[in-house]
Order: structure tokens, then sequence, then C-alpha cells
């Protein structure tokens, strides 16, 4: 593993925006108001050739541990833990505040070595601060602006002697051939947590892991960031290892009652996660049952091609249980009619039921989201389906099928050829895409079909 490096500060210092500056993109949300990071952010970082894991926290606030500012300084107090070196910032245009003070006292009684960062020094606005933070006894600060860049020769240089470890090397992750279906079942499942704010994702996370690594608590839209998370998951059915990067994502609500600037972030933020994901898990309050922006964000998460699951969350508690399955099932086919038959789980994250289950099921979704049909064996099942049910001839004029190849995984796509394809009805298109779903192992993820004709030697001559 690569040394870590966490940054440290009370809020609205600019720890996300040097988090930024060395993981080398925006991963991290950044806005004027203090307070917007709440979880842990990891990301790999390349300081002018030096590699490391840097580690984004929350603000420090001087707050009762049960309310949520305390819960986040706990968060922020356990990621010291293994870390090499910690970046205690401060805004040197602000100067010291006794919260500053506070923080220094902490780090002292730790045993992590500590550089002393003074963000925000461009220009002479910094230059107060600066040499107010030497009354903090942690040795001669260093002068950096995360946001232009400035100073990041002298970071390299404290960081130096605190992360370079002679004689050691790292290993990088191999790119994966997504055609590799061994290297695929290998490399970490993606698995992304989304749904409505308050359904219970970073606490079904946090029970997957069997550690309090996520800040939970009973206010809606805790998580801002998407969080991504290395964890290796034994499979109790034959105890098999295997790796899964966990994403928790911010809790989407209605766009119409999205209005402040840092939700919008959360819900783009969200939005690329599903991106990076894999495997999607909508999680579902089951004291709410399944409502209409839930049919939005799995029809969103389809429209990206990613592999989808429901998962019903404090099923524990649910009333008159057979009947709420029931209705969700029935729901989720109706409302989402490109995809019949999605996988359906109920869980538990308060009591840990229906986990082990949910992440079998998200592993074979993914081999079906990654399957490739030979050719040969695809071309048999097109010529029963065509046998079974033959296209339809609008017009009195035929619409002649060819034949069909895979071009694509992950997701699957198909391309048909044929001639008038224009006329091909979509009923019959989803006739085709169903039987391919049922037919030959794709289950529920999304098909894509894409109709190609031969070209017209003389539709460019007059």
């Amino acid at each position: 593993m690569l040394p870590q490096v966490i940054i440290i500060g009370r809020p609205n210092v600019g720890k996300s925006t040097l988090f930024n500056r060395l993981v080398g993109k925006k991963l991290a949300l950044v806005d004027d108001q203090p307070g917007v990071t709440r979880d842990r952010r990891f990301g790999e970082a390349n300081l002018l050739g030096l590699e490391f894991t840097i580690v984004d926290t929350a603000g420090w606030e001087d707050e009762d541990a049960h309310t949520l500012p305390g819960r986040m300084r706990a968060q922020t107090e356990a990621a010291l833990v293994g870390a090499d070196v910690a970046l205690f910032c401060i805004d040197a245009r602000a100067g010291l505040t006794p919260l500053d003070e506070e923080i220094a006292r902490w780090l002292r009684e730790q045993t992590v070595p500590v550089i002393l960062v003074a963000n925000k020094a461009e220009g002479r606005s910094g230059d107060g601060g600066f040499y107010e933070a030497f009354a903090l006894g942690m040795g001669e600060p260093l002068a950096i602006s995360a946001e232009h860049g400035e100073g990041m020769a002298d970071l390299f240089t404290a960081l130096l002697p605190h992360i370079e470890r002679e004689g050691e090397e790292y290993e990088e992750e191999d790119e994966i051939d997504p055609e590799d279906e061994e290297a695929l079942n290998r490399a970490p499942l993606k698995l992304a947590i989304v749904g409505r704010p308050n359904a219970g994702k970073s606490t079904l996370i946090n029970s997957i892991l069997k550690d309090d690594r996520l800040l939970t608590g009973p206010e809606a839209g805790i998580t801002r960031d998407s969080i991504s998370i290395d964890w290796e998951w034994t499979d109790p059915a034959n105890g098999e290892t295997r790796p899964v990067r966990l994403i928790d994502t911010a809790g989407m609500r209605k766009k119409a009652n999205v209005v402040e600037k840092l939700e919008r972030l959360s819900v783009a933020d969200a939005r690329r996660a599903i991106d990076f994901a894999e495997v999607v898990v909508l999680l579902l309050d089951a004291t709410r049952g399944l409502e209409h922006q839930d049919l939005k964000i799995a029809s969103m998460v389809l429209e990206e091609g990613r592999a989808l699951m429901i998962a019903i969350n404090k099923w524990d508690i649910a009333e008159d249980a057979s009947a709420l399955f029931n209705g969700i099932r029935g729901a989720l086919d109706d409302g989402l009619a490109q995809v019949k038959g999605l996988p359906l789980i109920t869980v538990s994250a308060r009591t840990g039921k229906g986990l082990d289950t949910l992440l079998t099921a998200a592993f074979e979704l993914r081999a079906a989201w990654s399957k490739r049909v030979p050719t040969a064996l695809l071309n048999r099942w097109f010529d029963k389906a065509l046998a079974a049910n033959p296209p339809p001839a609008p017009g009195g004029k035929r619409i002649k099928l060819r034949y069909i190849t895979q071009a694509k995984t992950r997701p699957p796509g198909f391309i048909l050829f044929g001639t008038r394809l224009d006329d091909l009805p979509m009923s019959y298109q989803r006739y085709l895409i169903n039987g391919i779903r049922r037919e030959l192992g794709f289950d529920a993820v999304p098909v894509r079909m894409t109709l190609r004709m031969p070209k017209n030697p003389f539709a460019d001559k007059k």
C-alpha cells in the first residue's frame, strides 16, 4: 500500500481544495461555506513524482460528541490511525483561532508526524497568519496556496522524508481488459449504493464493513461527497475472498426540491459515482415503500447502462411484509418496463440481514453485465427467434433480418443487420432484447441494440 497522508484542520481552511490539488482532479466537493466535507475521502496523489494516498477529512469542530459536528470530529480522529504523516492546515488570511490552537494541542499528543501548512498565503494577505502560526510550536509553517498551486515544491520537500521508503516498491493497479473474464472476476466489484435521503445508505455500508466507517445519524442528507471504500468480502458459500469497492452517495431528492448549490453539487457527484460503478444498488426504505423518485433514479441508472438491483432496507421493522414486497415487485415491473425482473432483495442495515445475499447477487449481476455470447451461438438463437415470431411486413413489404452480433459488453450491446430496418417496430426490437436477456443469460441487465442496414450504392448518385 502507498504511504498515507491525512489533511486535518478546522472548517473552511481549504482542506478539500488541497486534496483536489494533490490528486489532480476535482474529486472532493468545494464551496465557500464551512463544513462541506463530512466523511473521509481517499485519493491517489502524485506530487512531483512522489506517490501517496491522501485523505481529506471533515472540519474539526468543538461540539458535543453526539451532535453531527461531534460525530464528524470522531471520524477525523479515527482517520489519523495508520497515517504516516498529517498535514495540519490553517487559513493564513484569517490568522490563528482558538480552534486551531485546540487542534494543535491534540496533534502534539499523537505519535503521527505533523507538517504545519499555512494555506491561502498567496500575495501578502496571508503574511500575518503565517507568522502567527509559529506560536503553535510546530516549527516553521509551509506557506502555500492550494487554489493557485503555490508552494507545492516546498510541500514535496517536507513530505519526502516521511513517506519515501527506501527500497520499497508499490504495486500499481493493472488495467483490466473487459474481454478477459477471469481478470474481471479478480477485479474489485464497483458497487454503488444510491437512493433517496435517509434510506440508510451509509448505515448499510457500515453494516457490511462491520465498522463505523461512514458518518450516520437521524439527520437527512448527511452524506455529501461520494465516498469509495476498498474492502474484501468472504463468500459464505465457498469461503472465497473477493475484492469490493463500495461507493456511498448523497441522497437524491426530486429535482424541484434541490435548490441549494451544495445539494446540487452532491447530486451531480452521485451521478458521477453511478457512471463509475459496475453494479448499482437502489436502496428503498421499507417504512416508505416505493416512490416516484425511486423509479426516476432507477431509470437514470439503466439509461447510464449500469447493472441495477433493488434492496429494501429496514425490513426488520416492515409492516405487512409480504404485501409490501409484492407491491414493490409489481410497481417495478410496471414502472420499469424496459427491464423486467430486476433483482429485489430485503435487507436490514441494523441487524445485518440479507447482506451476503445482496453481495452474492451483485457479483452474479456483474457477471451477466460483462458476459459475451459467441457469434455462432447468438445466431442460432436468432434463427429460432425469427422462426418463432417472424418480423412484420408493413405495407406488404418484407423486413429482412440477416444476422446479429455482440459489439460490446458492460453493458452488453448488439448490432442487428438487415434491410428496411427503419420500419422495424419497437415492439419487435423489445421481443428480441427480452429474448436475449431471458435465453442467453443476461438476466435483468440493460441491453442495447443498434440497427444497421447496407448502404444504398445509388443514394449519392443523381
